[in-house]
C-alpha cells in the first residue's frame, strides 16, 4: 500500500511538472506570435489552466518530501510538549481545510460537467478538463496529509511531513 500511495504522489508530481512545461510552451508560443506571421489564440488562457493544475497536482509530493515552506521562529522556541500540541493542531487544521477545497473542487468540477459549462475565451474548453486536475491534486493533498498524519500517530511523533519522510523519527 505505501508502494502504491508513493507511485500516486510522484505520478501526480510529474504531471504537475509536465503542466509547468506546457505553461513555458504557451508562453512561448505567445512570444512566437511577436517575431512570426501569425497570431497566438487563448495561449494566456491555457497557461492560466495549465498554471493552476501543477500547483495543485504537485501539492502532495512536495508535502511528503518535506518542501512546503515552514516558520518555524516562533514554534522552536516552545518546549517539546507545547510543540507537539501545536504540530497536531495545524495538522488538524490544514487537513479540514483540504478537506473543504477538495469537496469544493471535487463538487465544482461535476457542476461543470452536468451543465456543460465551457470557457468563455477564444476556444470554448469545456470547464471540466482544467477543473479536474485542480480536484485531482487537491484530494490527493488531502490524502497525503491524512497519510502524514496517520504515520505520526502510529509512530507517536509529531504530524511534519519531513519526520514522516525520513522514517517517522522526530522528538
Amino acid at each position: 500500500m505505501r508502494a502504491l500511495i508513493d507511485a500516486i504522489y510522484r505520478g501526480t508530481a510529474a504531471l504537475g511538472a509536465a503542466c509547468f512545461v506546457a505553461v513555458l510552451a504557451m508562453i512561448l508560443y505567445q512570444l512566437g506570435g511577436q517575431a512570426f506571421p501569425y497570431t497566438p489564440r487563448a495561449a494566456d488562457e491555457f497557461a492560466g489552466y495549465f498554471m493552476g493544475a501543477s500547483a495543485f497536482l504537485a501539492l502532495a509530493d512536495t508535502l511528503r518530501g518535506g518542501h512546503h515552506i515552514q516558520v518555524r521562529l516562533l514554534v522552536d522556541l516552545l518546549d517539546t510538549r507545547l510543540r507537539r500540541v501545536l504540530a497536531w493542531v495545524a495538522w488538524l487544521l490544514s487537513t479540514s481545510i483540504a478537506g473543504w477545497v477538495a469537496w469544493y473542487f471535487a463538487r465544482l468540477t461535476w457542476v461543470s460537467i452536468e451543465l456543460d459549462e465551457r470557457s468563455a475565451g477564444l476556444i470554448a474548453l469545456p470547464m471540466w478538463i482544467p477543473q479536474i486536475a485542480m480536484s485531482w491534486g487537491a484530494i490527493v493533498f488531502l490524502i497525503a496529509l491524512l497519510d502524514a498524519g496517520y504515520c505520526a500517530a502510529r509512530t507517536r511523533t509529531m504530524p511534519d511531513a519531513g519526520l514522516v519522510n525520513a522514517g517517522g523519527r522526530g522528538d
